[in-house]
């Protein structure tokens, strides 16, 4: 979506399994073709095209961590968004129902066994309370039990301050918070505000993009928008009287940098 609001012509989409409901939103995101590959094949197919792929201008989105270190290496020959690594989920709250917030974490450790789901609080009882509950909840098997236990964490701060710095040196993919103060203070891909802002709800339905910074990547940039495709150029037009003008003060700059054939070409336009 934010590729056809930016205006790129064609949009192509790999994904090696396609079920209808797949088929369904490539339709609905209005994608110009869609290609039954995946892995580290597919972001070498699309950066450097095939007999069958054709070769792409920018790759996007997210995948496991073999798409993630491909998308790496072929960044240097076509440009990509930026390097996912495992999802990530803070939540920072004194006062959401305890079930809640371990609900929340659950979901988002379900996501692979390296996805790392951490709740910070300055209430002891509270964190507690969200410690039983994400024991209770926990499936037997699967991702999120192995991700909790490798990833997981509860954190009691020692005031609000405290909190708040500690969540912001994380600076995670998805931010959870009681309110604006918090939200306006830590860096974080996308920011969920109040209880009821479950981060559930963003990967589906809230319209954020789910291609988000992960691994402390938020500190310098946030998710996916449609800036990402759109390609900024400078013009610069002189008239002679213009750059005469301005002349001198970038033959002073040239020679300051020993680069004398800049000034030169510089000269050349003033005899």
């Amino acid at each position: 979506v934010p590729a056809r609001i930016a205006g790129v012509g064609e949009v192509m989409v790999a994904c090696p399994r396609p079920t209808p409901v797949i088929f369904a939103a490539a339709i609905e995101a209005r994608v110009d073709r869609m290609f039954r590959v995946g892995g580290a094949h597919a972001i070498a197919a699309m950066a450097y095209g095939t007999a069958t792929i054709p070769r792409v201008d920018r790759i996007v989105g997210p995948g496991s961590a073999v798409v993630a270190e491909a998308k790496a290496l072929v960044a240097r020959d076509c440009a990509i968004d930026f390097h996912a690594g495992p999802s990530e989920i803070l939540i920072v709250s004194d006062r959401a129902p305890a079930g809640w917030i371990a609900a929340d974490l659950i979901a988002q450790a379900e996501h692979d066994t390296d996805a790392r789901a951490i709740f910070i609080t300055t209430k002891r009882t509270l964190a507690c309370a969200v410690q039983r509950e994400v024991t209770r909840r926990l499936p037997e098997s699967g991702p999120a039990r192995a991700s909790w236990a490798r990833h997981g964490a509860i954190i009691v701060a020692a005031d609000r301050a405290r909190a708040i710095a500690i969540a912001d040196r994380i600076s995670p993919e998805h931010l959870v918070c009681d309110d604006e103060v918090v939200a306006a203070q830590v860096r974080a891909g996308t920011v969920f505000v109040g209880p009821w802002s479950a981060q559930a709800l963003g990967d589906y339905a809230t319209g954020s993009n789910h291609v988000l910074p992960t691994a402390g990547a938020a500190r310098g940039r946030g998710g996916l928008t449609a800036a990402d495709f759109v390609r900024v150029s400078s013009v610069q037009r002189l008239t002679g009287r213009g750059a005469r003008a301005i002349a001198q003060t970038a033959i002073l700059l040239a020679e300051a940098e020993g680069l004398t054939a800049h000034a030169a070409s510089i000269r050349e336009r003033l005899q």
